[in-house]
């Protein structure tokens, strides 16, 4: 019995590490190919460059759902060391989820927009102008700033979980709580009228995102630390 949940748990660990590549990629590849939404003219353009939208939302409506398949795998394995707050990681990347489909819908509703205002032309510009802010507004609050705070809170649950059950080395379950706290505050940042383009940014984003990466490849070639794992199903028989 204890062989064939670790065997399910091996798959599991291999599973979430492809999950988080392959989300991270996809999330890169919306910024590298999708529109740019910050030149001035960028309503009249997004009807030009309608492939780049479409391509930049499914990207992000494809990290959304490979970022939905990561808890799926992880609850059943963190729920052994703390019930509570497996369910909370998943209540929050669940949360993250919505804020980036928003997001996406977000995007490809300018593109509508963009495109009756072609159609219209001048006269109605300013209407069309507020309507375009408001979505802009959607998009960089929803998939912004807030799915960085909840995204955030998450990478603080799962690496406190990891460093208390000893799944993973602690020096990698440690850096992911370092990471995430630093993530977490730069999701508060724009709240008080920072830049979220600013370079301050990327360096309290980076060693989250360095460390989900090391995270995944660790769980691709090495998996859970069996004895953790031998611990967890002690804990449940007990329970």
């Amino acid at each position: 019995m204890i062989r064939k949940e670790m065997n399910s748990d091996r798959k599991a660990a291999i599973v979430v590490g492809v999950l988080f590549i392959t989300a991270t990629v996809a999330g890169i590849l919306s910024e590298v190919f999708g529109p740019n939404l910050d030149a001035p003219d960028y309503l009249a353009n997004l009807s030009a460059n309608g492939n780049q939208v479409l391509i930049g939302a499914l990207l992000v409506f494809t990290m959304a759902v490979l970022i939905a398949g990561i808890p799926i795998f992880m609850y059943p394995i963190l729920k052994k060391y703390n019930e509570a707050l497996a369910l909370g990681y998943v209540v929050f990347r669940t949360i993250e989820v919505v804020f980036l489909i928003v997001s996406a819908i977000s995007l490809l509703t300018l593109l509508t927009l963009s495109q009756e205002f072609v159609i219209a032309g001048t006269p109605d510009a300013s209407n069309f102008q507020t309507l375009a802010t408001l979505l802009l507004a959607v998009r960089e609050w929803g998939g912004g700033v807030f799915s960085t705070i909840v995204f955030g809170l998450s990478a603080l649950i799962l690496n406190y979980v990891l460093y208390r059950s000893k799944l993973i080395p602690r020096w990698l379950s440690g850096w992911g709580l370092i990471g995430a706290i630093l993530y977490l505050v730069s999701g508060f940042l724009p709240l008080f009228g920072h830049d979220p383009r600013s370079a301050i940014y990327l360096l309290m984003e980076a060693p989250l995102g360095l460390n989900e990466m090391v995270f995944a490849i660790w769980l691709i070639v090495k998996g859970f630390n069996p004895s953790a794992i031998v611990s967890g199903f002690a804990k449940e028989d007990i329970i």
